[in-house]
């Protein structure tokens, strides 16, 4: 695969070597080329980042309809040259997306990656600042459905929306879901053997597991779905039982935890995303994933700013996610949220989370977390 040209919009000092192609990463997530291929690339696309004065704004661009909008998309997009995107989507698989997208339609796509409550804070804050400098958002659902409560996003009437699983759209339509996260258990298959492995939660207070589990510091929606599954008074009581029969190690973001499993400091992990396990897996590190029932799936979220700067290839690069790039998701071991697409890894039951209800309910599913996960009473 060709290097993907990775452009931060305010670059940040201590940049790091990534590997991958003359491509430089900072320790807040900016990617940026090398001197000089970040000269040649500036020049290039400079003129596109400021909105041409009576240029088609967002909301005209994301309703074109009809059998010219296509061209018209590449028209504009030709000119603009880039599509500027916000997400808590994972450096490699956006390197992959950004080369595809790239040469299919010669746009250059430039990156800025956080977590996503990160993504949703620069956001609200260039917004309030009057400073429109994102096109697309895409980040966890609860999150970017926080952005259309803040009037930011803008619905976009692209033909592939009706390929998408029902729930993918929600009824404002602002944004919508191109793939879905699954929180799966992982474990290290050189300490944990397959025929020890808990079927239930209430199996995870059982000695064998004193000192060895893990668990993400920010699942507190993964904790609000599996508890109302198995009922909330049950079961609060079985995770507070586990927490002070056998402790939790809390660790900060998936890929670390997924990563000291593999090194295995963290025998067993109660919340890693799918898809980096089976990459990782891929490679020969010595670890698995399985479900303990209920399976909870969330959304991940994308839209369209309401002011993009660059609105043509934002709405190209709309349509590409949904076509093309439910492909290469397939590839990379995520699941699509296109009916047209078949992968195995949704055909078990799942419970799918309310964007909405999640972020609704918040403040009640976080308090609720710390108590019992994060800072349990000794």
């Amino acid at each position: 695969m060709k290097s993907v040209s990775f452009v931060a919009p305010h670059p940040n000092p201590l940049p790091v070597d990534t590997g991958r192609g003359g491509i430089l990463e900072t320790a807040s997530g900016f990617f940026f080329l090398l001197p000089s291929a970040f000269c040649l690339l500036a020049a290039a696309v400079a003129p596109a980042l400021a909105q041409t004065k009576g240029a088609a704004t967002s909301a005209e661009v994301a309703l074109y309809e009809g059998a010219g909008r296509a061209q018209r998309l590449a028209e504009g997009a030709k000119k603009e040259g880039v599509v500027v995107i916000y997400t808590s989507a994972p450096p490699d698989d956006m390197a992959v997306l950004a080369a595809a997208f790239e040469k299919k339609h010669g746009v250059k796509l430039q990156v800025w990656r956080a977590s996503s409550e990160k993504v949703v804070q620069r956001t609200v804050t260039e917004a309030r600042g009057n400073r429109f400098e994102v096109d697309i958002i895409e980040t966890n659902g609860p999150d970017i459905e926080a952005l259309h409560r803040e009037k930011l996003l803008q619905e976009v009437r692209s033909p592939h929306l009706a390929d998408l699983i029902p729930g993918a759209i929600p009824p404002h339509r602002e944004w919508l879901s191109m793939r879905l996260n699954i929180w799966v258990a992982a474990y290290n298959t050189s300490l944990v053997r397959k025929e020890e492995l808990p079927r239930t939660f209430e199996d995870l207070a059982h000695p064998r597991w004193k000192g060895r589990l893990g668990i993400e510091g920010g699942d507190a929606n993964w904790f609000s779905g599996v508890v109302k599954e198995l009922g909330e008074a049950k079961g609060l009581k079985i995770f507070r039982d586990i927490v002070a029969a056998n402790g939790m190690s809390v660790r900060v973001g998936h890929t670390l935890l997924t990563n000291l499993v593999v090194a295995g400091e963290i025998p067993l992990a109660l919340t890693v995303y799918n898809y980096r396990v089976e990459q990782i897996k891929a490679r020969g590190a010595p670890i698995d994933w399985f479900i303990i029932p209920p399976a909870i799936a969330r959304f991940q979220g994308m839209g369209l700013a309401r002011r993009a700067p660059r609105p043509h290839a934002a709405v190209q690069y709309f349509d590409f996610m949904l076509t093309d790039g439910q492909d290469i998701l397939l590839k990379r071991g995520f699941i699509p949220t296109s009916r047209s697409i078949s992968t195995p890894l949704n055909q078990f039951p799942m419970t799918l989370l309310d964007p909405k209800i999640a972020l609704d309910e918040h403040d009640k599913w976080s308090g609720l977390f710390k108590e019992i996960i994060l800072n349990p009473s000794r």
